[in-house]
């Protein structure tokens, strides 16, 4: 991993953290984010996928858009000759930790699965300190690893949601 795509830790009392936290703390935004991360989308597109009326929707993309994880891009012209401004995903969601998020991605992954069909493994492991820290890395490396690549031109969209957590799985009284 280079420098550029170190892991990026948000801590309480920075305010340029504190303003990238709230703005990861809402499940829409971050379903914003899914929605932009292949294609431009407009403000009218946003809303309308996410059945969202406009106005509020705007209120989302620019805090998004101020604190970097979505960009602008060149605007185009759309029905009726109407100036409509795009907006893609900058992928600096990807390399963000916050301490505490887990609930709000785990709200958003519950919305976004809604009425889907899904493909879901759970699987319990017992190991040590050491084996859970390669087993973390080497998720997060292949995960990176698939992201880097970018998108296939013939392509479906998928997600992937991983969850690595203590379980509450006492050994048995002898």
């Amino acid at each position: 991993m280079t420098d550029e795509q170190e892991r990026i830790e948000l801590r309480r009392g920075d305010p340029e953290a504190e303003a990238r936290m709230r703005a990861l703390s809402s499940p829409l935004r971050l379903r914003v984010l899914r929605l932009c991360a292949f294609e431009a989308r407009t403000n009218k597109e946003l809303a309308e996928l996410l059945g969202m009326n406009p106005g509020t929707m705007l209120h989302h993309v620019r805090t998004l858009v101020q604190t970097g994880y979505l960009a602008a891009e060149p605007e185009r012209s759309g029905a009726q000759g109407a100036r409509e401004v795009p907006y893609r995903a900058t992928g600096l969601s990807w390399r963000t930790s916050m301490p505490g998020g887990s609930p709000v991605l785990i709200e958003t992954f519950l919305q976004q699965i809604e009425g889907d069909d899904l493909d879901a493994t759970w699987l319990g492991l017992k190991i040590n300190d050491a084996h859970r820290e390669e087993f973390q890395h080497r998720l997060y490396e292949l995960v990176n690893e698939f992201k880097e690549r970018g998108p296939d031109a013939d392509g479906r969209p998928y997600s992937f949601f991983s969850t690595l957590h203590p379980d509450l799985n006492p050994p048995a009284s002898r």
